[in-house]
């Protein structure tokens, strides 16, 4: 399927708006950067009418790509900076790895899925991000040889969170993730206030898809 540039630009143009805004999304760097990429690039062409929609759209293998409004809020919560060093857990398409290239100095994406990983990496050579270090493996522990992160991003859930994800951020560092099983899931910013102190912020509920490589917790049985 293909769409027009004045379509897809209009698409963009309702996402910030209707959704994404309307989510008390309002940082403007970020809101730039929804109206500047074009999110159609980075799904399969069967996928491409539903790019902006507000929903998980497969990517293959099993993962998704989040919402835009989940991503947002993400964004909006971890506030990267231009000096800032970033961990991607779950490269994906690559559409949030390029937003966080925008936002950074430096973003180590770990993918597990070596077709994933492979397409992510030649749409990022492709657009010119040159600031990005892909990464494949799994990253469910965090990518300790590259540590610490001023930004880590959690791109799927967990059922709770890895301690050394946290221990991987450096103090004054921020970490995205979203822990729980369906139907509760929460979203947390995870800052690292001191050598050995950390806060949580809960900011919304969701349900979004496991990160690959982790099993659902399963009930206890006799």
């Amino acid at each position: 399927m293909k769409v027009s540039a004045a379509g897809a630009a209009q698409a963009r143009f309702n996402m910030v708006e209707q959704q994404i805004r309307t989510w008390e999304v309002l940082n403007q760097r970020i809101l730039d950067l929804f109206h500047a990429i074009p999110r159609e690039d980075f799904v399969s062409r069967s996928y491409v009418g539903v790019a902006y929609a507000d929903t998980n759209i497969p990517l293959g293998d099993g993962q998704f790509m989040l919402p835009p409004k989940v991503i947002a809020r993400a964004l909006q919560a971890l506030n990267p900076q231009p000096l800032d060093r970033v961990l991607e857990i779950g490269t994906g398409s690559a559409y949030l790895t390029v937003l966080l290239a925008k936002l950074s100095a430096h973003v180590v994406s770990v993918e597990i899925s070596q077709a994933l990983h492979i397409q992510a990496a030649s749409r990022l050579k492709s657009r010119g991000v040159k600031n990005v270090s892909p990464m494949l493996g799994d990253g469910a522990k965090g990518w300790d040889a590259e540590s610490p992160y001023d930004v880590i991003m959690v791109t799927g859930s967990m059922p709770s969170l890895a301690p050394t994800l946290s221990q991987q951020l450096k103090v004054g560092g921020r970490l995205f993730v979203i822990v729980g099983r369906s139907p509760a899931m929460e979203a947390l910013l995870v800052t690292r206030v001191g050598a050995d102190a950390w806060s949580t912020v809960s900011l919304f509920e969701t349900v979004v898809p496991t990160l690959a490589g982790i099993e659902e917790l399963r009930p206890f049985k006799l």
